[in-house]
């Protein structure tokens, strides 16, 4: 099988990539730095030729306003490329919970993203995953100074990048699910908690100020970003990935 990695040279699509690699198929990795260009439609055509199943890894460069003109701009160029190319299958990666955060400009960008996509020419598959641990610290960078931290007790429910990786390949391999998995980790925290015990593992000594308006994920509401119902979960801890991540 072929699948075309977009967004492939990144956090989650390089290890998709080797995923797909190890299982025999040819995965083929696709990003601006192999000449792609989902924006201005450069090189889409190219990347999903004689593709099975076309992955969707690509992320806005930025979480403001901005962020639905290039969903919306490059989930179209890629339909339509793949749509005439005659793929089989789309997958894209999103966010659980990302329709219970309407405050969130990012998370109605990420919606119109699956609406695109559910409402396109190829037979898909949305895989939501949460928050990963390897962005916990730089959440914990956007509201500190040099001897506090200041976040929310927003529950969230991290996994390892690992784990979202083997996910979406796991999704990319099957039948177009023609609808949405929620994949998710195996602990619940609120961010405050995470962020001590983040700190703590760092033997970082700056203090979390619990802080109902701090940060992006202030706009939370309730237990929002927590999987439901048939969601996969994980095996990776936090702390389990701290300890390897220290190793």
């Amino acid at each position: 099988m072929k699948v075309a990695v977009i967004g492939g040279t990144g956090l989650i699509g390089s290890q998709v990539v080797t995923l797909l690699d190890e299982a025999g198929h040819e995965a083929v990795p696709h990003s601006p730095s192999t000449g792609l260009d989902l924006l201005s439609g450069q090189g889409v055509a190219d990347a999903v030729r004689g593709a099975d199943v076309v992955v969707n890894l690509t992320n806005s460069p930025t979480f403001d306003d901005a962020s639905p003109a290039f969903f919306r701009t490059s989930m179209n160029n890629l339909l339509a490329a793949a749509g005439d190319a005659g793929v089989g299958h789309a997958v894209v990666l999103s966010i659980v919970g990302a329709d219970r955060v309407p405050d969130l400009v990012y998370y109605r960008a990420k919606v119109l993203q699956e609406d695109l996509l559910k409402a396109g020419p190829v037979p898909y598959s949305i895989v939501r995953a949460t928050q990963f641990f390897e962005f916990v610290d730089a959440v914990l960078s956007w509201t500190s100074d040099e001897d506090t931290v200041h976040l929310p007790a927003t529950l969230v429910q991290p996994m390892a990048a690992a784990d979202v990786a083997r996910a979406v390949t796991d999704v990319s391999l099957g039948a177009p699910l023609r609808g949405t998995r929620d994949v998710a980790g195996p602990e619940v925290f609120a961010l405050d908690e995470l962020g001590r015990i983040t700190l703590a593992a760092h033997s970082d000594d700056r203090k979390v100020v619990t802080d109902a308006t701090a940060g992006m994920f202030a706009a939370v509401p309730g237990d929002a970003l927590i999987a439901r119902g048939d969601a996969v979960i994980a095996r990776t801890t936090y702390r389990d990935w701290l300890n390897r991540r220290r190793g």
